[in-house]
């Protein structure tokens, strides 16, 4: 199928200048997602990829398939607040889950809430939510069609039914009850000119802490904390355990580290009435440290104080002097502490990560001795459920080839032993057929990276194999194995291979781990994807022509950046809202946020390593008539996380200079989808729905049989 692009206006007039350096940007305009121009190009676009997709060999069967395999019971961990029960649960194809109540861990379940019910198609999500002490209200965050705008509701959970508060212009907010029931903590942004739907590029800036008193107005609410000085700042409150201080935790990026101040409410005779009195226990950006528990004034925290792989920290509030903190918990020689909690009054289970595969242990919370390791097989825990007034808790395991089995353990019985709760399982699914291997790979350095390897069991090593390569690599997030349906439709039904190797940028081996693919050590992160792809063609698991790499936001600049550096290295370009222009991404809506780990053009060190691999500003025809690879990338219109303005213009680009290649037959495409953001709460029918065009597209450039 060849293709004729749209050919949009360039403003060869559009030059900005950094540090004396001019680079042109042509398609400026873009930044603009009302104009009628930019609207013009995103409809031109769609009107030449959907039709492409459709005609797709496989495009209809991939849908019918996804369908039925995506069609079973998925579960979260029950939790208690109060003397109730409450888990999520979807019963296959509801484009959202729902939210069901017990009275005892035995009773029949009842509908508590359902976000289906909120609008017609699926795209009014839950975004957060709180219980009050007790177990009697309930504040849920709505976000709708995908944006990181919330509005809060309130609920009383006995009756079921809907209060009159509610709460807008709330993003990236905490929900914290004061133990008395009266009210809950939140953020908002002060109001900005134009919309706020979703749609918008504006900077969200001067983010403020209000006190919501239940039953009052939103103008009514209490501000407890602005930072009129720091329009970065970020401050989110935790009521502790013991319902006696308020805990601000102030953020000013991406990266692990925060501010630290508290509020004792006695000082103030649990009456919150204005501004609160902060006393500063940390006021630098130099480590981070979250919450776990406090017994009285000694308070234990996560910390990556001198403790890249993390540890717990000691500190008594009536002798705050750093020469009194006390470490609980030091940090582990190889294993990263990933987080805690505490549980039954006096212990704390801890979640650690032993080469990117799940560790849980139980642990006494006033000697931080170790009570009890949960056996576990080679995965990730990616739930828990768990309080200090808990006698109980429940985990969640799942791996690449394990949906979801659902763990509970009574803390009041000795010995200790985790019983099977509940399994999620998918039907016509054989786990015993396929198998996951972990390798390490020497990247460019020789820095030993991670790669889990998945496929069907006695496959030939003949350089034949698809492979589905994922990435992501930045802001200390680890990529933990698990379960996915759909990429386990390309495996069986393509003969494919999944490879996801734990690039630097990551979390998986803490702060180092994360440090050594951010700001100047960005390449790292691109060099250790690119010889993840050289050792799975080196072993003969696949051929470079037979690879697609993918990967989403920061994994989207990872696959572009890669695209452009080696674009012989791959057959396949799959770049799902991504960060591509990475000259201008601070000026956009929470961009700001993000200069932590990529740097910022203000600052001319910095510019220099952007511009160096800023996927806009680094597309070439490729030479000795190598074809750049065949290219799909996906944004959605109310994406206020990435705007969508990234793509567009990297696509704008890319169209342009390979417009009159002789050479370059591959497609290169992008689908921009409308009433859908960056990903959190997408209704079940768009996901299935992206990744049958996505499959599609992949099979159909990669000349895939269906086996």
């Amino acid at each position: 199928m060849s293709l004729k692009y749209p050919q949009p206006r360039k403003d060869e007039s559009s030059i900005d200048e950094y540090h004396g350096t001019k680079i042109a940007d042509p398609y400026k305009w873009m930044e603009d997602p009302d104009a009628e121009e930019t609207k013009a190009f995103v409809k031109a676009q769609n009107d030449v990829t959907s039709p492409y997709i459709e005609k797709c060999r496989y495009h209809k069967k991939l849908n019918e398939r996804l369908t039925e395999v995506w069609d079973f019971a998925k579960y979260s961990c029950p939790f208690k607040r109060g003397s109730r029960y409450f888990y999520f649960m979807n019963t296959g194809l509801q484009n959202q889950s729902v939210m069901y109540v017990q009275e005892s861990i035995s009773a029949e379940a009842k509908v508590f809430l359902d976000p289906n019910k909120l609008s017609e198609d699926g795209t009014v999500a839950i975004r957060g939510y709180a219980f009050s002490e007790d177990g009697e209200y309930f504040a849920y965050g709505l976000s709708a069609s995908g944006s990181d705008w919330v509005t809060i509701k309130f609920m009383k959970v006995a009756e079921i039914k809907d209060l009159p508060d509610v709460l807008e212009r709330v993003k990236f907010s905490c929900m914290s009850w004061t133990h008395d029931g009266k009210g809950l903590f939140y953020n908002c942004y002060p109001s900005q000119e134009g919309k706020s739907d979703g749609t918008e590029t504006t900077s969200n800036v001067f983010q403020k802490l209000f006190y919501h008193v239940l039953g009052t107005p939103q103008s009514d609410d209490i501000l407890c904390a602005e930072f009129p000085d720091h329009a970065k700042w970020m401050g989110g409150a935790e009521v502790s355990d013991d319902g006696q201080y308020v805990v601000l935790s102030i953020s000013e990026g991406c990266d692990p580290v925060n501010r630290l101040y508290y509020c004792h409410l006695e000082t103030i005779d649990h009456k919150i009435k204005e501004k609160l009195p902060w006393v500063k226990l940390i006021d630098n950006f130099e480590a981070e440290y979250e919450y776990i528990t406090n017994v009285g004034s000694i308070f234990t925290f996560k910390t990556n104080l001198n403790a890249p792989r993390y540890k717990l920290l000691n500190i008594d509030l009536q002798n705050p002097e750093k020469a009194n903190w006390k470490d609980l918990i030091k940090e582990s020689d190889v294993d990263v502490l990933e987080w805690a909690g505490c549980v039954y009054n006096d212990k704390m289970v801890l979640g650690y990560l032993h080469d990117v595969k799940s560790v849980l242990q139980l642990h006494a919370l006033n000697t931080g001795e170790l009570i009890l390791r949960f056996p576990l097989d080679a995965g990730s825990v990616t739930g828990f459920s768990g309080r200090k007034k808990d006698t109980e808790i429940f985990y969640l395991f799942t791996s690449f080839l394990t949906p979801g089995i659902i763990y509970h353990c009574d803390l009041t019985k000795d010995p200790l032993e985790p019983v099977v709760f509940r399994e999620i399982k998918v039907k016509d699914f054989d786990a015993t057929l396929f198998q996951t291997t972990q390798v390490f790979y020497s990247s460019k350095d020789s820095t030993k990276v991670p790669m889990f390897i998945v496929h069907k069991k006695d496959i030939e090593l003949d350089g034949s194999h698809p492979v589905w390569l994922y990435g992501y690599g930045g802001f200390n997030i680890s990529i933990t194995p698990s379960f996915s349906v759909s990429r386990l439709v390309f495996i069986k039904s393509f003969g494919g291979i999944l490879a996801v190797p734990n690039i630097r940028g990551g979390g998986e081996y803490g702060e180092m781990w994360h440090k050594g693919g951010s700001l100047g050590n960005k390449q790292n992160c691109f060099d250790d994807f690119q010889y993840a792809a050289k050792y799975l063609v080196d072993t003969k698991y696949t051929s470079a022509n037979k690879i697609t790499i993918n990967g989403g936001s920061n994994g989207g600049l990872l696959v572009a950046a890669c695209a452009n550096q080696q674009p012989s290295w791959f057959g396949c370009v799959i770049g799902q809202v991504g960060v591509l222009d990475m000259l201008k991404f601070h000026k956009f809506t929470i961009g700001h946020a993000w200069t932590t780990d990529f740097g910022c053009s203000d600052k001319k060190e910095e510019f220099e390593w952007l511009r160096k691999y800023s996927p806009v500003h680094n597309i070439n025809v490729p030479e000795d008539g190598i074809q750049y690879p065949s290219t799909l990338l996906l944004t959605a219109d109310h994406d206020d996380r990435v705007v969508p303005l990234h793509s567009l213009k990297f696509i704008a680009t890319l169209q342009d200079t390979m417009r009159d290649v002789k050479t370059q037959t591959n497609p290169l495409v992008i689908k921009v989808d409308t009433e859908a953001g960056h990903g959190a709460g997408k209704p079940t029918a768009k996901v299935i729905q992206e990744y049958a065009d996505i499959f599609a597209f992949v099979a159909e450039n990669l000349k895939l049989e269906w086996r």
